[in-house]
């Protein structure tokens, strides 16, 4: 489900474009089977456009990749994790508003 302005993170890639990242990184955890997580599929494709060059956007696909999900504790989906300087600043669970993110993501771009 991933596009052109969503990255397809992995237990592979995850360390190399999430942790080593010199932007900060919005990372939803989904999965194919998961309603929500389809429902929220457009909001964190808009975001991915709206704060397209400050900050990377990528999609984990908790089925495909245990071990990342297992690391960051993922036990609801969907999940989405921002990332300032391989650090975890903020974690919502569930299905949230465009809003939520984009103020969180203003605060670590600096406007």
């Amino acid at each position: 489900m991933a596009s052109d302005a969503v990255l397809e993170l992995t237990d592979a890639n995850f360390e190399q474009e999430v942790i080593k990242s010199d932007k900060p990184v919005l990372v939803d955890f989904w999965a194919e089977w998961c309603m929500p997580c389809r429902m929220l599929a457009p909001t964190i494709e808009e975001l991915a456009h709206d704060f397209n060059g400050k900050v990377k956007v990528g999609k984990v696909d908790t089925d495909a990749n245990r071990e990342v999900s297992m690391k960051y504790g993922i036990q609801a989906i969907p999940t989405v994790m921002l990332f300032d300087k391989g650090q975890l600043v903020k974690k919502f669970v569930g299905l949230q508003q465009k809003a939520q993110f984009a103020s969180e993501l203003t605060k670590v771009t600096g406007g």
